[in-house]
């Protein structure tokens, strides 16, 4: 399923901003004008529907710290919100998943700076109409049963509990977890440690790894699983040859665990190992593991990829993201206007010029409906 569109309000530095969604989405911008808020916003709705939104707002300071702190209309009820919209393109069919969050109110469970989750909702459109089938204001849950009416859930949800989760995890509506799936199989990629304790410069399990892990604790498993079990890294071994001096990757057949090394052509009778490999060149291979694992997410977000990289990095960057793009939607937030030009070539994606609007994030060009003005600039 594809990310079609996505509506953020109050939160943090989004005031109020909806976008319509392309296979490949490209922001650019300067610091501090909310480029990661856009991202984060994302994985926001990914841990809505893992059952974790308050621990993850929580985690970045609580209510307060989280929702919009600008003026608001007096009839506005300070509330964060979050929408999504997925296209089912096998079904052609469309899931529509929106959720409010504000503060607890004096005297209610739950404690004082943790969310509270205020409304919740998920429709599916299959044929001529939207069908609700999951409703929650406040603690009641409302979903569509087995007989196709709505009726009430037997359990309330706790303040901070999303009702997509409760629900998801419940195994009797299809179409809740069919969507809570899409969802929580997206991958976001914040940069990865490159520091001496990072997870990519440590052996690892030797189990098979269709997909590298958020933090890449399984890159080594990864790369043994393209080398051993794909038998085939010949795009891998190219991308990589181009951008770190034409180095090889080395992937020795796992036993308990699985490693991974670099031969470097100037040194040809010895293999670094990664606690031996500069920051930027162990990034760039935790970026590889993202971008070309065996078998890669639905969505693929990369949050200021091109941090660490030398210059001639960046070009076969541009090509492996051209080359995961053709399996998954791809959400790149950069500063690089190189990286940017690069990907545009390669894929067709015009950037999207991330602003401050009024104290708050908006695209530059882009119309009150989300749609993005065409013309070159």
């Amino acid at each position: 399923m594809q990310l079609r569109s996505m509506f953020a309000r109050n939160y943090r530095s989004l005031r109020s901003i909806r976008m319509d969604l392309s296979d490949v989405n490209l922001f650019i911008g300067e610091n501090g004008v909310g480029k990661s808020n856009l991202y984060r916003s994302l994985q926001l709705v990914q841990a809505a529907v893992r059952g974790r939104l308050a621990h993850e707002i929580s985690s970045e300071g609580g209510m307060f710290s989280a929702m919009w702190s600008g003026k608001r209309r007096s009839h506005e009820s300070p509330r964060i919100r979050f929408d999504v919209e997925l296209l089912d393109m096998e079904r052609a069919a469309t899931f529509r998943y929106w959720i409010e969050a504000g503060m607890r109110p004096p005297g209610a469970a739950g404690f004082a700076l943790e969310p509270e989750i205020k409304a919740e909702e998920l429709s599916f459109e299959g044929g001529r109409r939207p069908v609700t089938m999951m409703k929650r204001e406040g603690a009641g849950i409302s979903v569509r049963g087995e007989t196709g009416r709505m009726e009430a859930y037997r359990e309330q949800a706790l303040p901070s509990e999303t009702a997509v989760a409760l629900l998801g995890d419940a195994g009797h509506y299809p179409e809740i977890g069919t969507f809570r799936r899409a969802v929580d199989a997206w991958r976001f990629f914040h940069g990865f440690r490159t520091d001496r304790g990072s997870p990519l410069r440590a052996p690892c399990l030797a189990v098979t790894s269709p997909m590298l892990d958020e933090d890449g604790a399984n890159i080594a498993a990864v790369f043994a699983t393209l080398t051993h079990i794909r038998g085939d890294t010949v795009e891998l071994d190219r991308v990589i040859a181009a951008a770190l001096g034409g180095a090889r990757l080395v992937v020795p057949a796992p036993e308990e665990t699985a490693d991974f090394g670099l031969m470097l052509p100037e040194f040809p009778n010895r293999v670094f190992q990664p606690r031996e490999l500069s920051d930027g060149q162990i990034r760039f291979l935790g970026l590889a593991a993202a971008l070309m694992s065996y078998r890669l997410p639905p969505l693929i977000a990369l949050n200021e990829p091109e941090a660490s990289l030398h210059p001639d990095m960046l070009t076969p960057l541009a090509d492996m993201i051209a080359q995961a793009a053709k399996n998954s939607q791809i959400w790149i937030v950069t500063h690089s206007e190189v990286l940017a030009q690069a990907v545009r070539e390669r894929c067709g994606a015009r950037p999207r010029r991330v602003i401050r609007e009024d104290g708050s994030t908006w695209i530059d060009g882009m119309r009150l409906t989300g749609v993005i003005d065409d013309d070159d600039e």
